[in-house]
């Protein structure tokens, strides 16, 4: 299955919890952390989520 790359770029201080929360669903806590995840609809919906906040690598 394809993989996909995300590399946080944007802190999650003041941002809403789900949105936190939805960071640690990728993989992600730390700024410039990448996690390499399967493309998936539920992992694009999550993305999309904190698009302001991360940054796809191909």
């Amino acid at each position: 299955m394809a993989t996909i790359k995300v590399k946080q770029t944007g802190s999650p201080i003041r941002r809403t919890s789900d949105q936190r929360a939805t960071l640690v669903g990728l993989g992600l806590n730390k700024m410039h952390r990448v996690s390499e995840l399967e493309d998936t609809p539920e992992v694009r919906g999550m993305i999309r989520k904190v698009q302001h906040m991360v940054e796809v690598q191909d």
